[in-house]
């Protein structure tokens, strides 16, 4: 039994590796076809064409593409995730503390979402077609119609302008107390609670729902146990790898989909720090951090897989 599950894992995990491959792949051809020159981007129009050729020979960007990208990925195999171009500092030096900005971010908001999906989609479960469930359903149908950025902005005037709860500016540092640290992360962290909260909630009642139609379920029903009970016992735990699958997603997305959230805060994150790269074109940025991006991302996915495989026995032998 335990070989089956090792080798499904395994092959899960090789597959991810050659998918963050072809996901570097694209990362790489997709910053090089970007218009403009890199060289003119860093020194100016008023750039003298000597000194535009030099600084090309120096990038390696006269070298043929596929030996620049075997290079690059030579050098993130090894750590180096290269130097900015605009800045000359080193990339994985620079990210390290913003990477810990975006996590310290979306675990705020997973720790709230996660929990309070779960049981708003139990309650819908439970009450279902009743008030209750139009309620919750409703209120969900609204937070996915409205954009982070609205979401955003909404908080923003309301807390922090309006009511001047909370710091419209999520600034964070190193060395900053844990009490003014979840101050100013409250609203971003709401923000991204809201988008993501919706989603799990009505994944997790439409689970539990399709549970709640197999024949043991309504055997339960017949022995007098009580609708909460009934889900507690017997649904919820049988509609667990589908619920992990969901959370799994969601707090993928809260990593990488952090960007319009960071840039309405101005949060010190990575999603700040690529977007002010790649307005200055500062393409080793960039790819660096898009390539962390897809890596947190397949990670995730990786682990939602492997946990509806252990969740669910049906799965470790696919016919």
């Amino acid at each position: 039994m335990t070989f089956p599950i090792l080798k499904l894992i395994a092959q899960r995990i090789a597959l991810g590796f050659v998918l963050l491959l072809a996901v570097s792949v694209l990362i790489f051809v997709g910053t090089q076809i970007l218009p403009g020159d890199v060289a003119q981007s860093i020194l100016g129009q008023a750039a003298t064409p000597e000194s535009l050729a030099n600084l090309r020979e120096q990038l390696g960007l006269n070298d043929p593409a596929y030996l620049r990208y075997l290079h690059w990925l030579g050098g993130v195999l090894t750590g180096d995730l290269g130097t900015a171009l605009t800045s000359g500092q080193d990339i994985a030096t620079s990210i390290s503390g913003r990477l810990w900005n975006t996590l310290f971010l979306a675990f705020c908001a997973a720790a709230i979402a996660v929990p309070l999906a779960i049981l708003l989609g139990l309650l819908a479960v439970r009450y279902r077609n009743g008030p209750i469930d139009k309620l919750v359903s409703g209120l969900a149908l609204a937070s996915t119609s409205f954009p982070e950025f609205f979401i955003g902005y909404l908080l923003v005037y309301f807390f922090a302008v309006k009511w001047q709860i909370f710091p419209g500016i999520s600034t964070v540092y190193e060395g900053m107390p844990f009490s003014e640290r979840m101050m100013a992360v409250a609203l971003p962290a709401t923000a991204l609670t809201l988008v993501v909260l919706a989603h799990m909630m009505r994944m997790t009642r439409a689970a539990i729902l399709n549970v709640m139609q197999s024949a043991y379920i309504e055997t339960a029903e017949l022995k007098g146990l009580s609708p909460f009970d009934i889900i507690r016992k017997h649904a919820f735990p049988n509609a667990v790898a589908p619920v992990v699958n969901v959370v799994m997603l969601n707090l993928a997305y809260l990593v990488v989909g952090v960007v319009v959230i960071e840039v309405i805060f101005v949060y010190p994150g990575m999603g700040q720090y690529l977007v002010d790269h790649v307005a200055k074109r500062d393409v080793p940025v960039v790819q660096a951090v898009g390539l962390i991006f897809a890596a947190v991302y397949i990670t995730l996915n990786i682990v939602a897989d492997i946990a509806s495989i252990l969740a669910n026995p049906r799965l470790r032998h696919p016919k």
